[in-house]
């Protein structure tokens, strides 16, 4: 492949080298005094027409951006566009005058040219990689697409421009042609396939990810795998970003989204409640049926007084009904101070105001463990603010940890030293 090129300033070619064979050089020396002078004065020209172009160029795009209303233009200032188109005029002038520079030194023009045209692709490439960080920023000022994983798509096109720019590249230094080095190429695919082994993953998790909706930027996400609890600030080809809420920032690889199981708080941010699920252990030695004494003191808490006189009368009947031979407890129906508080927890809960009256409500038993019968409030806050939500969580449980006492129960908690203490001192 040869780039010759004729000259187009054959009076300005060789008008020093006559020069300095007029003043005694040699013929060899004044070849090269002669390029080393055009091509001194070549780079001077061109440096003044870039500097002019780009000067040019940035100040007609910035007052163009500030009398828009699009911010397009505005993103295409940041991110260099007319700076690197300003660099297209200056090249044209140096493919220009190569030849004539170089007139007395046709291996090194043809190496120039080499030259000049690998920068032509290395330009076109900063072109496109400008444009497309200027999609990119202005696209994620559009509502409808400012959740969506861009990054990964510009990395796409980018991955695809440096590959056929690089490969053109290539085919211009080796003299091969584009066609046929493609082709060449092609029989190394395993290779390359190998190589990018983790983009290749990477791409293919990114349009997963966008179709299936799994995940967008802003969303939480707790991915215990990778230690990440917090927002989603990035997805691109490679790595999907989240800054936890300790204010760190965990990278998770793309394709580790499609592959692993994670935790997306979306639907609870979108919906109305989020949910309280939390447990009082109460210690089985402390459950016991009420007598008549303790449900007439329990009767004056008055979120439940109701229910004890309602329960007490069905209870009585039923017990007379049949007969019921009280002088045990555990014959017929009774009332334990585990489940009157239960109605209790329950009681208290649906009236607090934070709580969502409309969705799943209730006190319920799990089953029993070593610690005891955990008593576990499942219930859903209307405020999903996580500051809010653990206030409202906190003060439910405020009041219900102090209220266990008045039913005659008891909360387990591993014995401290204070208890072993005691219990040395009576043993002497």
């Amino acid at each position: 492949m040869t780039f010759q090129k004729e000259v187009f300033f054959p009076e300005i070619a060789h008008w020093l080298y006559n020069y300095f064979i007029s003043i005694g050089f040699s013929e060899t020396a004044s070849k090269y005094f002669n390029m080393l002078s055009l091509f001194i004065g070549m780079l001077l020209i061109i440096s003044i027409v870039d500097f002019i172009i780009r000067k040019i160029l940035i100040k007609a795009f910035t007052a163009f951006a500030k009398k828009t209303t699009t911010t397009f233009d505005d993103f295409m200032v940041t991110n260099k566009v007319p700076l690197n188109v300003a660099h297209i005029v200056p090249l044209l002038l140096a493919k220009e005058f190569m030849p004539t520079v170089l007139v007395d030194f046709k291996y090194v023009d043809s190496l120039a040219e080499k030259v000049l045209h690998v920068f032509s692709i290395i330009l076109t490439l900063w072109i496109v990689r400008s444009l497309l960080n200027t999609l990119k920023s202005y696209f994620k000022t559009l509502p409808h697409l400012k959740d969506k994983p861009i990054d990964s798509y510009i990395q796409v096109f980018m991955i695809f421009a440096w590959v056929i720019g690089l490969t053109s590249a290539l085919a211009i230094v080796t003299g091969f042609p584009f066609i046929k080095f493609i082709t060449t190429l092609g029989a190394a695919s395993a290779v390359v396939i190998l190589i990018f082994k983790d983009t290749i993953l990477g791409f293919v998790a990114s349009i997963q990810v966008s179709i299936n909706d799994m995940v967008r930027i802003g969303d939480w996400i707790t991915f215990e795998k990778y230690g990440a609890d917090g927002d989603v600030t990035e997805i691109n080809l490679a790595t999907v970003k989240v800054r936890n809420f300790d204010n760190t920032t965990t990278t998770i690889p793309t394709y580790a989204l499609i592959s692993d199981s994670f935790k997306n708080w979306r639907s609870m941010v979108n919906s109305d409640g989020r949910r309280i699920k939390r447990a009082l252990i109460i210690k089985q030695k402390s459950i016991k049926y009420l007598t008549k004494e303790d449900i007439e003191r329990l009767k004056g808490i008055e979120l439940i007084a109701a229910y004890l006189e309602k329960r007490e009368n069905d209870i009585e009947t039923y017990n007379k009904a049949n007969n019921i031979n009280k002088e045990l407890a555990i014959n017929g129906r009774n009332l334990t101070n585990i489940g009157v508080f239960r109605k209790y927890v329950e009681s208290y809960v649906a009236s607090h105001s934070a709580i969502n009256k409309n969705m799943m409500l209730m006190a319920r038993h799990l089953p029993p463990t070593a610690q005891g019968i955990p008593l576990e409030v499942y219930a859903f806050s209307s405020d999903r603010r996580w500051e809010n939500y653990e206030y409202i969580m906190a003060d439910i449980f405020d009041h219900l940890l102090a209220a266990v006492p008045y039913f005659e129960l008891e909360l387990f908690e591993l014995p401290d030293n204070s208890v072993h203490n005691t219990h040395l001192s009576s043993l002497h």
